[in-house]
């Protein structure tokens, strides 16, 4: 495995018009991944996802699942959960990785997920965020896990990018040092990280505005309505 990074050409941001302004900070993404085994196949295949996208402009931050207890079987306050949610609040941008297990993803994985609230107080903290969502498969591949990932990415309201990564065999795609071969799978990573980020950046400034519902404004007015009568009475 070559230790180089692929050879990208950096200014297309720029070129598009979308590359952050001076000031603004580096695209936030949060990598997730499904697998707390020492060799974690997930784990690597989002350490070289986090590569790209620091290659790419990005800051990264990976959470470890290690320790993060059952949904449901320990307080919020919890010091794992307290970690995940405060990333996800960090973060614009997410990628999810998770191995198949039994056609499914990882409960490993799930449990990340069901930690995260649709709501925290007047917060939404996946809303309008961007989403890449991956698989790595211990025989051949499949597509089961990513096809799950959005719609759990739907549920959670964010933007899941079109492309996605399925990895095959993944016991075969990365060298003793944990680093991914060089392969077309490889190169199926590099286009989802980079499309990851451009989807990002367009995205910024406007996910309020795309995110913003009827339903929703109607369900706000009324409650302010109700609290306006309250008072008066």
């Amino acid at each position: 495995m070559s230790e180089q990074l692929p050879n990208l050409d950096l200014s297309l941001f720029a070129n598009a018009g979308i590359a952050p302004r001076p000031g603004e900070t580096k695209p936030r993404i949060l990598l997730l991944y499904g697998s707390t085994r020492e060799r974690s196949f997930s784990r690597l295949l989002v350490e070289e996802a986090a590569r790209l996208l620091e290659h790419l402009g990005a800051e990264t931050r990976i959470f470890n699942p290690s320790g993060l207890p059952l949904p449901d079987d320990a307080p919020v306050t919890h010091p794992k959960v307290q970690e995940l949610r405060d990333l996800v609040l960090w973060s614009e941008g997410q990628v999810w990785c998770s191995p198949e297990r039994h056609g499914a993803m990882s409960a490993v994985f799930k449990a990340q997920i069901d930690w995260i609230p649709l709501e925290l107080g007047a917060v939404r903290p996946t809303q309008g965020k961007t989403l890449a969502v991956m698989q790595v498969c211990g025989g051949s591949q499949s597509f089961n896990v990513v096809n799950q990932l959005r719609v759990l990415g739907r549920w959670m309201r964010m933007f899941t990018i079109p492309n996605q990564s399925s990895v095959p065999k993944a016991f075969t795609e990365f060298d003793e040092a944990g680093r991914m071969k060089p392969s077309p799978f490889y190169d199926r990573v590099v286009d989802v990280m980079e499309e990851l980020v451009k989807f990002t950046l367009l995205l910024r400034d406007r996910q309020e505005f795309l995110v913003d519902r009827y339903s929703q404004r109607k369900e706000t007015a009324e409650q302010l309505m109700a609290r306006v009568n309250q008072r008066s009475i």
